[in-house]
């Protein structure tokens, strides 16, 4: 029994003791001082690739197709016949309107000659014999005037003589009238009925040259032709695409982006193009950023233009896009992995105070790349911050920064030295 308290004595001693010297958690933690460079803020998105330019070409009649002169994945140039429909029925139409219009040209030439209609020469000669009588009449009155003088005839032959010269001198005012009158109006009423038989003409000629012509179809832009849906001899059917042409030496990716991610891109911005089955992101520039809310989404539409010479990307591929936003060259930045929510919805990092310690520290954020953080304020270049490890760490909490694991041995608190993501 003394044996028994004696051992229970010493096991309680000894858990005394163990318990007193039970030393504190410490947790490992990757950790590093922030960086001072360029950062730039990266706006992202998916989006499917789209033609520079496409035409789906449709006929504006019905007809066989007589020939097609491209087959699909030719390349065409802007103005090349693609393809021919049956035009026969247009030709003779055509043909036919031609000989109307040079009959109606002949017809006005001859309206505007110098040929006088029938009455125009009547009426000339009306004129001629009025002006006959009216000098004859002058000529016996004047004879008449000196015999009376003389004595040899009475008064009244005289007075005969002088009447019958005011009836002739009328004839030929009337004559000359009725001759003005008729090269006034005659020739004029002439000359545009000749005008509108011509007009007439002419517009039936050039609606049938132009019905002809929509038989066949050219290529409005360069390109490779990406559809051709028929066959020799099959119906064409006016307003159905019968051959597709695409432009894609360059390739368009728009992205719909809220109205406050658009604020800091500008037209011109760099971007790069994540495409399946590529290794490296392809290099564009933002060609377009739309003025006006999509009313659907209330989106903004933004479109990335990317050079494709060799034809390698095919439009209607889903991509993923980068746009180079906002920059800042002489930035304080910590890494992206480093940065916590605080429980106010703002931000805080965790650094290593004195005595191995963690603290967490609320901070204010400026740009945001892809692997860094802009920091504005509450953190100085001094300080440690913890960028592995700090999720779930209680303030105060020991922790012991782990050296850096192989292959990041010489790299900053941002994960690598240098631009973000090698943007500026």
């Amino acid at each position: 029994m003394v044996w028994f308290a004696a051992v229970a004595c010493c096991l309680g001693m000894v858990g005394c003791h163990s318990a007193d010297t039970t030393p504190d958690v410490v947790v490992d933690v990757q950790a590093a001082r922030p960086v001072v460079g360029a950062i730039a803020e990266q706006i992202e998105g998916d989006a499917v690739l789209s033609p520079l330019a496409e035409a789906a070409i449709s006929p504006k009649i019905s007809a066989p197709v007589s020939r097609f002169y491209v087959q699909r994945g030719a390349r065409v140039r802007a103005g090349q016949l693609l393809v021919r429909l049956e035009d026969r029925d247009l030709e003779a139409a055509a043909e036919d309107n031609q000989g109307a219009y040079e009959a109606a040209q002949a017809a006005y030439q001859q309206a505007t000659s110098v040929q006088q209609p029938a009455a125009m020469q009547t009426a000339k000669l009306d004129l001629k014999q009025a002006k006959a009588n009216l000098d004859l009449d002058k000529g016996l009155v004047e004879s008449r005037e000196k015999l009376f003088a003389e004595g040899a005839i009475p008064g009244r032959d005289l007075d005969s003589a002088k009447a019958t010269l005011v009836q002739a001198q009328a004839a030929y005012d009337t004559a000359e009238q009725r001759l003005q009158a008729l090269q006034r109006v005659g020739r004029q009423a002439s000359q545009k009925a000749a005008q509108g038989d011509l007009t007439s003409a002419r517009g039936k000629y050039l609606s049938a040259e132009a019905s002809r012509s929509y038989a066949y179809l050219r290529s409005p832009i360069a390109g490779v032709v990406t559809d051709r849906p028929l066959f020799d001899g099959e119906m064409a059917t006016a307003g159905t695409p019968v051959v597709t042409v695409m432009d894609t030496s360059s390739l368009i990716a728009k992205l719909h982006l809220s109205q406050a991610m658009t604020q800091s891109i500008q037209t011109g911005a760099r971007a790069e193009v994540s495409a399946p089955g590529m290794n490296e992101a392809i290099p564009g520039e933002v060609s377009l950023i739309s003025p006006a809310l999509d009313p659907g989404s209330t989106t903004v539409e933004v479109w990335v233009k990317i050079k494709n010479p060799d034809g390698r990307l095919k439009a209607g591929t889903p991509v993923h896009v980068s746009i180079v936003g906002r920059t800042a060259q002489e930035a304080l930045q910590v890494p992206a992995s480093a940065l916590l929510t605080s429980e106010g919805g703002g931000f805080e990092v965790m650094v290593v105070g004195s005595g191995g310690a963690a603290h967490l520290k609320p901070v204010t954020v400026g740009i945001r790349g892809v692997k860094r953080v802009q920091i504005l304020s509450g953190l100085s270049p001094t300080d440690v911050v913890i960028d592995s490890g700090s999720y779930g760490l209680d303030d105060g909490t020991k922790v012991h920064v782990a050296p850096p694991e192989e292959g990041d041995a010489g790299k900053g608190a941002a994960g690598q030295d240098g631009q973000d993501g090698g943007q500026s």
